[in-house]
């Protein structure tokens, strides 16, 4: 999978991309990315990307031309498709599993890291296939949420991780949050792991995690219960 990063501070995934998950998917070579600097599809000698709102009001706007021109360099020699486009913004719909899934099968992703009062809007109808959020606050850039979607997508492309299953059987993924983990020792602190957990009754084991997941999706998250 191949990811282009559209942003004006290039510098902000320097290490990200060198360490963890995405460093090891990029040394395995299950995944490319490209970090594309806007600015240098500025039109001007002040490398200029941002320009006052049409109308009035406070802040500034991407402007279109270097947008396009940003969209088009990473689309390359497949213009007419095969690249999903998402434009990082406050107003997008809300990131989740099954979005992640769903991208962990798209075969390149752009993704536009929004900045100041946002980008023009003939960007969004033009060019983006999808805006999205990752929860309702205000950061001051899209580049953290890019952050979190490559990670969320990357970690689910085959090889990735040691164990598959970790992929699976986890929060969000069957409908539930994650059941309580518990390690080694049994006793610590005179806190003790529950005892079902050290019985080597797998059935047992399988109900009581499926119950706890139950009463913990309950409590914390009572929407994905109903839904």
């Amino acid at each position: 999978m191949k990811f282009d990063i559209i942003t004006i501070f290039p510098e902000l995934f320097e290490k990200f991309l060198e360490v963890g998950i995405l460093g090891r998917a990029r040394q395995a070579e299950a995944v490319e990315v490209r970090i594309v600097n806007l600015r240098d599809f500025a039109r001007d000698k002040h490398r200029s990307v941002d320009d006052r709102p049409y109308g009035g009001g406070e802040g500034m706007v991407l402007m279109p031309a270097p947008l396009f021109a940003a969209v088009e360099f990473c689309r390359g020699e497949n213009p007419a498709g095969g690249s999903r486009i998402i434009l990082l913004t406050p107003q997008g719909i809300p990131w989740s599993q099954p979005a992640a899934m769903e991208f962990a099968a798209v075969p390149h992703a752009i993704l536009i890291c929004g900045r100041y009062e946002g980008v023009d809007q003939r960007v969004i109808d033009n060019l983006v296939d999808v805006e999205v959020s990752i929860g309702d606050y205000i950061l001051t850039g899209g580049e953290i949420p890019a952050m979190v979607i490559m990670e969320s997508v990357v970690r689910l492309l085959p090889g990735v991780l040691g164990n598959r299953a970790s992929t699976v059987n986890e929060s969000f993924c069957t409908g539930l949050l994650d059941y309580p983990q518990y390690t080694r020792p049994a006793q610590f602190r005179r806190l003790a792991v529950p005892e079902v957990l050290l019985t080597g009754d797998h059935a047992r084991i399988a109900r009581w995690r499926q119950e706890r997941a139950a009463d913990r999706t309950r409590e914390r998250r009572p929407e994905m219960i109903k839904n």
